[in-house]
């Protein structure tokens, strides 16, 4: 009989279903036992009551945050740091080679930016100072200090050479070293004469060897020093160890730099702020350098004031006659020489008008202007000094300003028949008397005047010999 093929048996033993039934059941059990343990270790089963119980928030255990050393606020206690520079200085004693070592080392260890102030007032006062320039009674000081030195300048400038060498070691220190010296200087009342002294040498060494900037007298012209005498008394010993130590043309150059050269009469007060009372002050205490200085300072601060007037007078159109007057009175007044005075009224009258840019068309204007201006500079060249200055000017300029190059000779002719120039002046100016400024182009020009000139000199002499025969 022919069967059919049946993939599973129609009907299954009971006995093969048990087998493949526990069989199964085992692997599921295994696979779960091994799927809890995981679950159990990564699951937190407090989550299933989250319903009844509080958020718990994340926590960081066993981290600690530290605060960087940059960010910590530091307790300013100038007392301490006093009393350890105070402890050094008297161990190091008056040598002053071992007191540069030790501020050179104490450096590394203490903080000389914060405490510039208290470092300074030890080193010059031996401790810190109080306002008014008293030392403050409650706190260590030392006897090794600046005010307490021998007074003479070879002591002074070992003591300039100890700060010397600590502001260059230390260049941040620089601006709180000239800070500090403005302060002593608005205290010098609050100090003896001797220590005054001693501030005075000392400022003056380190002025001249461009330790500290001359702006720091302005100190010095403090209305209360000014009328007790204090700045006057103190700037006779500073000048005097300055010039000591350079010149006076290294005072010159420093108070240029810093807008004071012409402020020194601001040393004495209103009644007493005259070139006569400051240059015999200052001769009698042995400083003629300074006195001649400031008399010629004085000097060139009134002829700009003067020139300065006589363009407003210009320029209001006043009468010639009021300008001369007003000049020769302001040359009376301030002791100006004739020369002077036609090398302000040249300059005036040039830097009155504005110049065309065109150098065909500024000839012409200058002579315009020029004729009508010569009886003012007529009037200050009467002597013939006077008439090669002004040619001298006249040079110069037309040399410093490029338009005119081609004027020079049509001035001069024009000043000429002016009665301006004489033929004697100009000749003189020919030969010997002019500047390198633009000579030979100058000299080519005038060549041909000056051979008419010497020509008509010739026929006047021989017109006269003829009168005499």
């Amino acid at each position: 009989m022919s069967t059919s093929y049946q993939p599973f048996p129609a009907v299954v033993h009971p006995s093969l279903f048990t087998e493949f039934f526990w069989s199964g059941l085992l692997s599921c059990v295994a696979v779960f036992r091994v799927s809890s343990t995981v679950f159990e270790d990564n699951f937190d089963f407090g989550c299933l009551f989250m319903s009844n119980q509080k958020i718990q928030k994340p926590t960081l255990t066993g981290q600690r945050f530290k605060t960087r050393k940059r960010d910590e606020k530091k307790v300013f206690d100038p007392t301490q740091f006093q009393e350890t520079i105070v402890q050094g200085l008297n161990q190091t004693g008056s040598d002053l080679d071992a007191v540069a070592k030790f501020l050179d080392a104490s450096g590394a260890k203490l903080d000389y930016r914060r405490y510039a102030e208290t470092l300074f007032d030890i080193l010059v006062a031996g401790g810190m100072l109080a306002p008014g320039g008293t030392l403050s009674d409650d706190l260590t000081r030392t006897e090794f200090c600046l005010f307490t030195a021998q007074e003479d300048l070879e002591t002074m400038q070992a003591y300039a050479q100890v700060f010397n060498k600590l502001i260059r070691r230390y260049k941040y220190l620089e601006k709180g070293f000239e800070e500090e010296i403005k302060k002593l200087l608005l205290f010098l009342k609050g100090f003896t004469e001797s220590e005054r002294n001693k501030l005075a040498m000392l400022t003056g060494i380190l002025l001249a060897n461009g330790n500290i900037s001359a702006s720091i007298l302005n100190s010095l012209y403090n209305e209360n020093l000014v009328k007790e005498g204090v700045s006057a008394a103190f700037a006779v010993k500073l000048f005097k160890s300055w010039i000591h130590e350079k010149d006076i043309n290294s005072v010159a150059g420093s108070l240029r730099k810093v807008g004071m050269d012409n402020r020194l009469l601001e040393l004495f007060p209103a009644n007493k702020r005259s070139c006569e009372h400051f240059s015999k002050y200052f001769t009698d205490a042995g400083l003629k350098e300074l006195s001649d200085f400031a008399r010629n300072q004085q000097a060139i601060g009134s002829r700009k004031e003067l020139q300065k007037d006589l363009q407003e007078q210009m320029e209001r159109g006043d009468p010639f006659k009021d300008i001369i007057a007003s000049a020769r009175e302001e040359m009376k007044k301030n002791n100006i020489s004739e020369q002077t005075m036609i090398g302000i009224v040249w300059t005036s009258v040039m830097s009155y008008v504005e110049w065309n840019k065109k150098e065909e068309l500024v000839t012409e204007q200058a002579i315009k202007h020029l004729k009508q201006y010569s009886p003012l500079l007529k009037a200050f060249t009467s002597q013939g000094a006077s008439e090669i200055l002004l040619l001298v000017k006249m040079q110069e300029y037309c040399y410093d300003n490029i338009h005119f190059m081609n004027s020079f000779q049509k001035i001069v002719v024009l000043l000429y028949k002016a009665d301006v120039l004489s033929e004697e002046a100009i000749l003189k100016w020919y030969t010997e008397a002019h500047v390198a400024k633009g000579r030979s182009v100058f000299l080519e020009q005038m060549k041909k005047f000056v051979e008419w000139l010497k020509n008509a000199e010739e026929e006047s002499e021989s017109e006269e010999d003829e009168a005499a025969d």
